[in-house]
C-alpha cells in the first residue's frame, strides 16, 4: 500500500522537473512549419477518417468504399486501365490473351446470331434440313477455330513471356471469342488486324 504512493509520488516529480527543464516556446517564434492552407487541412482531416461510432455506420462507409471500388472495376472495364481491372483480367498475359483474340475474327463470336437464325429455320418445316447442315458447319467451324486459336496463343505467349505463368489464358481467350466484340469487357483496345499489344 505503501510502496505504490511512493512510485506515484516519484513519478509525478520526475513529470514536473522535466517540464521545468523543457523550455517554453516564445508565442512569436516560429512553428518549424508552414500553417497548412484551409483546403489541405480539410482534405487531410477527410482523408483521416474518424473511426465509425456504430456497427451501422461502419456498414454504411462499407458500403460507400464498395460502391467506389466497383465504379472503378467498371470504369477500368471500359477503358481498360490496368490498375483498377478485376484479378481474372489483370495481368501482361491476360492483356496479350485479349488483344490476339480482339485482333482477328472468330466463328464463335457470332455462335449466338447464327443459332437465332437456326432456331428459326428449324421452326420452318421445307428448311429444317438445312438448319441441321448448318448447325454442324457451325459447330465444327468453332471447334476448328477455337484449336488454331489455343495452339497460336499458346505458341506465341512462350515466346513472348517465358517465365510467366500461363495457366488459364488459353481457357480465358477461348471465353472472349464466345462474346460479340462489342460486348467484350474489358472494351477491345485495339483493331482488327493490328498486331497485340
Amino acid at each position: 500500500m505503501f510502496r505504490s504512493r511512493a512510485k506515484e509520488d516519484a513519478k509525478t516529480e520526475s513529470a514536473n522537473e522535466a517540464a521545468e527543464t523543457r523550455p517554453e516556446r516564445d508565442p512569436q517564434a516560429p512553428k518549424g512549419r508552414p500553417t497548412p492552407k484551409r483546403s489541405e487541412a480539410e482534405a487531410l482531416r477527410k482523408a483521416v477518417a474518424k473511426p465509425a461510432t456504430s456497427r451501422k455506420e461502419a456498414a454504411q462507409r462499407a458500403k460507400k468504399a464498395r460502391r467506389a471500388a466497383l465504379d472503378k472495376q467498371r470504369q477500368a472495364l471500359l477503358t481498360g486501365d490496368e490498375k483498377h481491372l478485376p484479378a481474372r483480367d489483370r495481368g501482361p498475359v491476360r492483356r496479350y490473351a485479349r488483344d490476339f483474340v480482339d485482333s482477328g475474327w472468330h466463328i464463335a463470336e457470332f455462335f449466338l446470331p447464327i443459332a437465332v437464325l437456326i432456331l428459326v429455320m428449324s421452326m420452318i418445316p421445307a428448311t429444317m434440313g438445312f438448319a441441321l447442315m448448318l448447325w454442324m458447319a457451325v459447330i465444327v467451324g468453332i471447334v476448328l477455330d477455337s484449336v488454331l486459336l489455343t495452339r497460336r496463343l499458346k505458341k506465341r505467349l512462350r515466346e513472348r513471356y517465358p517465365d510467366e505463368n500461363l495457366r488459364g489464358s488459353s481457357a480465358y481467350a477461348l471465353m472472349r471469342t464466345l462474346q460479340m466484340r462489342r460486348m467484350r469487357l474489358p472494351k477491345p483496345q485495339i483493331k482488327r488486324g493490328e498486331e497485340p499489344r
